[in-house]
C-alpha cells in the first residue's frame, strides 16, 4: 500500500501555521543563499571587464591600443589573436605562441558556439570571454575573474521575508501566442514571445503582468513605486518554475523577486519592464538595491 505520501499530507496539514511559514522562511532564504553564490561564480556577473560589438570580417584583438578589440591593461599581451566574424561563424585564431583553454583543454583556435545553447567561454590566464549573437550583430563578453569589483562585492540586500508577498494568481493564456517588445537599458529592442499573463491581487487591488517564457516556465520583468527608491531604479526580475496548473493557477513569490544583472555590472544588457509590467503600488519584498558594500 502506498501509504507516506498521504501520511505526509495529512502531517503537513496537521502543522500549525506558524511552522509551516517558519519552513517558507526557511526555504526562501536557502533560495536566496544560492543566489549569491551564482553572482559570485567564476565568469559570472560580477566578473564581466568588457562588451564589444565586433565587425565582419576580421577583428584583432588584444591589450595593445592599435587592436580592433581593445582589453583593459592586464588582461593579456598587446596583441592576442584575430577573431573572423562572418555569418553564422565566429573563429578565433591566436597569436603564436599563445594558447587559450576550454575546460582545461589548451587550444590555439577555435570555432565559438554563439547561441544560448552552445556559447562556452575560453580562458587566457586571469581573463575569459565568450561571445553572443544579439539581433544578428556578434559581441564578445570579457570576463576579469580577479576583478576588484568581484572581490569588493559585500553581497545582496533584502527585504525581510513577508508571507502576504507569496500571492495566488490566475495565468490567462494568449492564444494565439503574442509578441511583446521589449527594450534593454542601452536601447536595442527585440520581440519575445509571451504566452500569456497573470492577475492578481496585491495592496487591495487587482494587478496583472504579462509573462516571457523561459527555460519552461514563466518570466516577468517588472518595476513597480519601489523602484529608484528601495529597489533598482530599472526594475526587477521573477521567475516561476513549471507551467500553470490546470486551472490556470500560479503562485507569485515577490520574496524571489531579484535584480537584474545590471544592478551589479555596467557591462550587461538587462531588459526593462514593458509598459504592462508597471505596478502601481510599492513591492516592499525580495531584493532591495543597492548591494552591501565590503568592509
Amino acid at each position: 500500500m502506498k501509504i507516506a505520501a498521504p501520511l505526509a499530507l495529512a502531517a503537513a496539514l496537521a502543522l500549525p501555521a506558524h511552522a509551516a511559514d517558519s519552513g517558507y522562511v526557511k526555504d526562501v532564504q536557502a533560495w536566496r543563499a544560492r543566489a549569491d553564490k551564482s553572482l559570485r561564480k567564476d565568469n559570472g556577473w560580477l566578473t564581466l571587464a568588457g562588451r564589444y560589438v565586433m565587425k565582419q570580417g576580421v577583428n584583432t584583438f588584444g591589450t595593445g591600443k592599435d587592436n580592433d578589440i581593445v582589453f583593459p591593461e592586464g588582461l593579456g599581451p598587446a596583441r592576442m589573436g584575430t577573431i573572423d566574424v562572418e555569418p553564422g561563424r565566429v573563429f578565433v585564431k591566436l597569436a603564436p605562441g599563445l594558447t587559450m583553454e576550454q575546460d582545461g583543454i589548451p587550444m590555439t583556435d577555435k570555432v565559438m558556439g554563439t547561441s544560448l545553447e552552445t556559447r562556452d567561454w575560453v580562458s587566457m590566464g586571469r581573463a575569459a570571454f565568450h561571445v553572443i549573437e544579439v539581433n544578428g550583430q556578434y559581441v564578445l563578453r570579457l570576463a576579469d575573474n580577479q576583478s576588484e569589483h568581484r572581490k569588493r562585492f559585500g553581497g545582496r540586500v533584502w527585504y525581510p521575508v513577508k508571507i502576504p508577498y507569496r500571492v495566488n494568481a490566475k495565468f490567462h493564456p494568449y492564444e494565439p501566442q503574442r509578441h511583446i517588445e521589449i527594450v534593454n537599458v542601452i536601447g536595442e529592442v527585440s520581440e519575445e514571445a509571451s504566452p500569456g499573463y497573470v492577475e492578481f491581487q496585491l495592496d487591495g487591488k487587482r494587478q496583472r503582468l504579462d509573462a516571457l517564457e523561459e527555460d519552461g516556465g514563466l518570466f516577468f520583468v517588472f518595476r513597480d513605486r519601489t523602484a529608484g527608491d528601495t529597489t533598482y531604479g530599472a526594475g526587477r526580475f521573477m521567475y516561476i518554475e513549471g507551467k500553470p496548473a490546470a486551472n490556470g493557477t500560479v503562485t507569485l513569490d515577490f520574496n524571489r523577486a531579484y535584480n537584474p544583472p545590471c544592478a551589479f555590472n555596467k557591462y550587461t544588457t538587462c531588459p526593462l519592464p514593458p509598459r504592462e509590467n508597471i505596478l502601481p503600488v510599492r513591492v516592499e519584498a525580495g531584493e532591495k538595491y543597492p548591494p552591501r558594500k565590503a568592509g
